[in-house]
C-alpha cells in the first residue's frame, strides 16, 4: 500500500473519527448539563474527578503500551501473534482495577454517604467497567490498523448513546441512587511487538500521570473539596471541548498514518524519499491547524469565557474562579493542540531505544509536575493545576521539536514551517482579541439577554474574518484540506 493510499484513509478515518467525537461531546455537554439540575456538584466531582480517574487510569496503563506496539508497522504480518498479546490487556486490567481499587477505597478519603451514597459499590463497578472495556481490545485494534471506519464508528457511537441514556433515564427517575447510575451506565507471542510494548508501557504509565496529575493530586493530597473538583473538572471538560473533539481524532488517525508510512530505527535520509515528501508535508499542515485552532480558541476564549459558562452552568460556573479558570485554560488548550500533532509524529518515528531515553524525560517530568501542581495550587488555587499543565506542555513541545528538527535535518524537509502563520492573520487574530475584550467590558454580562447577543455577534462577526483573512493567507493548508478530507468523503459516498 503506498503512503498516497495510506493517506487518504487516514483521512478517511479521521474526518470519521471527527464526526464520532462530535457526537461523542455533544451527547456529553447535554447530559452534563441536564445532571447538573438534579444532582448535587459533590457527586459530579466524586464521578468525574475520582472515580472516572479510576476507570480512565486501569484500562490507560492495561491498553495503551500495546495499542502503540501493535499499531506500528504495516498490516501484513501474523495477526494471531498480535491477537494474543492484546489479550494480556485483560488479565493486566483486572490486576490493575483490583489495585487501584484497594487505594481508592482504604488510603483515600471516604467522602460522606449521606452526601455522596454508595461510594463502595461505585468504586467496585467502574473498575469492573474498565476491565470489561478491554475484553474488545484486539478486535479495536485489528480494526484501526485495517482502517475499517465503519465498524469503528458504528460501535463507538451505539455504546456511547445506550451509556447516556440509560445515565439520563437513572437520573430522571432514580437520583437517590447516587453513584449507581454511573457505575450501571459504564458497565504465543511476537517477542518484537512485545518488547516495543514494554517500552511503551513505561511511557505511557508517565505518561497518564502528566495527563491526569491534577486529578491524582486532587484525589490524594485534598487540595480541593469535592465541590471544587466538580467545578474545575466541567470548566477543564468545556476548555479542551472544541480541541479534544478536532484532534483526539486527529492523532489517532495520523499516528496510524505515521507508523505505517515511516519505518522506525531510520531517520529521514534512510527511508523511502516519497514516503519521507508525503509524511512531512501532512506533518506541516498538521501543526499549522493545530496552531490556527489553538489561537482561535485562545484569543476568542478570553473573551467569552465567562459568557459561556453562564449559560451552561449558571451562576454555580461563571461566579468565583470559574471565569478565571476559563480563561487559563484558553491558553493551556493552544499548547494541547500543538502537543498532539507533536507526539503523534514523535512516537510513531522513535526507536525501541529512543522510547526508552524519552522515558527518562517524562519520568522528571512526571515528578516535576506533580510538585509544581500541589505547590501552585497551594499559591493561587485551582488556577494552579492549569499553569503546572501549560508547563508540563511546554517542555513535551519542546522535547518533540527537537525531536521532529534532528529527524529531518539532513532531508530537504522543513515541516517545522507549520508553526509560521501569516502576519497579516496573526494581525486580525489580535485585533480581533481586543475587539471582543472591549465588548465584553461594554455588553456583558450584567447587561441582559440583549446585550448578550450583540456580544455573541461582534464576536461571530470578527471569528469570520478572522477565517476569511486564513482561507486567503494560508492556502497551502487549505488545499491540503480540500485534497484529503475532501478525497475522504468522496469515498464514504462511493461506499
Amino acid at each position: 500500500m503506498g503512503s498516497q493510499e495510506v493517506l487518504g484513509q487516514a483521512a478517511r478515518l479521521a474526518s470519521s473519527s471527527l464526526l464520532l467525537q462530535v457526537l461523542f461531546r455533544l451527547i456529553t455537554f447535554v447530559l452534563n448539563a441536564f445532571i447538573l439540575r438534579f444532582l448535587s456538584k459533590e457527586i459530579v466531582g466524586i464521578v468525574n474527578v475520582r472515580l472516572t480517574l479510576l476507570y480512565s487510569t486501569t484500562v490507560f496503563l492495561a491498553r495503551e503500551a500495546f495499542r502503540r506496539a501493535c499499531l506500528s508497522g504495516g498490516t501484513q504480518r501474523d495477526w494471531s501473534q498480535t491477537l494474543n498479546l492484546l489479550w494480556l490487556t485483560v488479565p493486566l486490567g483486572l490486576l490493575w482495577s483490583l489495585l487501584l481499587g484497594w487505594v481508592w477505597l482504604q488510603l483515600l478519603e471516604v467522602p460522606n454517604p449521606n452526601v455522596v451514597p454508595h461510594y463502595g459499590a461505585g468504586v467496585v463497578l467502574f473498575g469492573l467497567s474498565a476491565v470489561l472495556e478491554l475484553l474488545g481490545e484486539p478486535l479495536w485494534v485489528l480494526a484501526q490498523a485495517h482502517l475499517f471506519v465503519k465498524l469503528k464508528v458504528l460501535a463507538e457511537s451505539m455504546a456511547v448513546i445506550f451509556r447516556s441514556v440509560l445515565t439520563a433515564f437513572l437520573v430522571l427517575w432514580l437520583p437517590h441512587w447516587g453513584l449507581y447510575i454511573f457505575s450501571l451506565a459504564q458497565a504465543f507471542v511476537n517477542w518484537k511487538e512485545a518488547k516495543l510494548t514494554w517500552s511503551f508501557f513505561k511511557q505511557s504509565f508517565l505518561k497518564q500521570i502528566l495527563t491526569e496529575g491534577e486529578r491524582y493530586v486532587m484525589t490524594f493530597l485534598n487540595v480541593l473539596n469535592f465541590g471544587d473538583q466538580g467545578v474545575y473538572d466541567i470548566v477543564n471538560n468545556l476548555g479542551s471541548l472544541v480541541a479534544r473533539l478536532i484532534f483526539q481524532p486527529v492523532e489517532e488517525s495520523f499516528y496510524i498514518f505515521f507508523a505505517k508510512v515511516l519505518e522506525r530505527e531510520k531517520d529521514a535520509t534512510h527511508q523511502k524519499q516519497e514516503d519521507v515528501a508525503v509524511a512531512a508535508a501532512v506533518l506541516e499542515a498538521l501543526l499549522k491547524l493545530a496552531l490556527l485552532t489553538g489561537l482561535t480558541i485562545t484569543v476568542f476564549g478570553f473573551a467569552y469565557s465567562q459568557l459561556a459558562l453562564d449559560i451552561y452552568g449558571g451562576a454555580m460556573l461563571s461566579s468565583g474562579s470559574g471565569p478565571v479558570l476559563m480563561r487559563s485554560y484558553c491558553l493551556y488548550v493552544l499548547l494541547l493542540a500543538i502537543n498532539g500533532v507533536t507526539e503523534c509524529f514523535t512516537f510513531a518515528a522513535m526507536s525501541k531505544e529512543e522510547v526508552d531515553r524519552y522515558n527518562f524525560t517524562m519520568l522528571a517530568l512526571s515528578s516535576s509536575f506533580l510538585v509544581l501542581s500541589y505547590l501552585l495550587t497551594n499559591w493561587c488555587g485551582s488556577v494552579g493545576f492549569i499553569l503546572a499543565n501549560c508547563f508540563n506542555m511546554g517542555i513535551r513541545i519542546t522535547q518533540s521539536l527537537y525531536f521532529i528538527h534532528h529527524y529531518f535535518q539532513r532531508s530537504p524537509h522543513r515541516p517545522l514551517a507549520g508553526l509560521r502563520l501569516s502576519p497579516v492573520l496573526l494581525g486580525v487574530l489580535a485585533l480581533s482579541g481586543g475587539v471582543t475584550g472591549v465588548s465584553e467590558v461594554i455588553l456583558c454580562c450584567d447587561q441582559g439577554w440583549s446585550a448578550r447577543l450583540a456580544h455573541i455577534a461582534v464576536g461571530t462577526i470578527c471569528l469570520g474574518v478572522t477565517l476569511g483573512t486564513a482561507f486567503f493567507t494560508e492556502t497551502k493548508l487549505v488545499h491540503f484540506l480540500r485534497t484529503q478530507f475532501g478525497r475522504s468523503r468522496l469515498s464514504d459516498k462511493m461506499t
